[in-house]
């Protein structure tokens, strides 16, 4: 929801800081954001929460260069695009997994199953709409996105899930609320473009 409105600062601040990154491959980043993701997960496993935090931010500066340096030295490619998202969301899963796995009881339990729930239909609501809009010509590239695919609009973005995150590790305590809160807001999110789908999506 807020991706749009921060992306310029965004890129203000990784701009100096990909500059410097010329001779590393955007891939080679993409990679190692996915094992510094990873830890954050393992680190939260282990309640090394705060470890986990500094991981898991880590991790998002990372996926914010990788695009950067790809758009800085015209090195984008169709390949780089596919491995940021399906690594975003290896990460997605596994931080609210290792979390679990710190505190395992019920109602953790039953808040992961639905949140992992809301994601998996989050995915399928963007991804074949973005699908249907590049078949339309009403893609990324016809909206003027830096994006690999349109990302069509939900309530919770990326800058939206960097801040869930950072709660789920900040207040372990609170887990299984926050893990609930995400997983209304996500599937208001899905309701939203199923919305804008029926009134935008009828003929062709």
């Amino acid at each position: 929801m807020l991706d749009h409105t921060l992306r310029a600062y965004k890129d203000d601040l990784l701009r100096p800081i990909a500059s410097q990154l010329r001779p590393i491959s955007p891939n080679t980043i993409t990679v190692i954001a996915l094992i510094v993701g990873l830890g954050a997960a393992g680190a939260a496993a282990i309640q090394a929460y705060w470890l986990a935090l500094g991981l898991w931010l880590l991790n998002r500066l990372l996926d914010g260069l990788d695009g950067m340096v790809a758009r800085s030295f015209a090195r984008q490619s169709d390949l780089g695009g596919y491995l940021d998202i399906m690594f975003d969301f290896v990460v997605y899963a596994a931080v609210p997994i290792g979390l679990y796995w710190a505190d395992q009881n019920s109602t953790n339990a039953l808040a992961l199953i639905f949140l992992l729930g809301s994601f998996y239909i989050n995915a399928a609501s963007w991804i074949y709409l973005a699908a249907i809009l590049e078949k339309r010509a009403a893609g990324a590239r016809a909206r003027g996105e830096r994006t690999t695919v349109a990302m069509p609009d939900g309530l919770i973005g990326g800058a939206e899930t960097i801040l869930f995150f950072c709660l789920f590790l900040s207040f372990p305590s609170a887990l299984a609320l926050l893990f609930a809160i995400m997983t209304g807001m996500v599937l208001i999110g899905v309701g939203m473009r199923l919305y804008w789908a029926q009134r935008n999506l009828i003929n062709g």
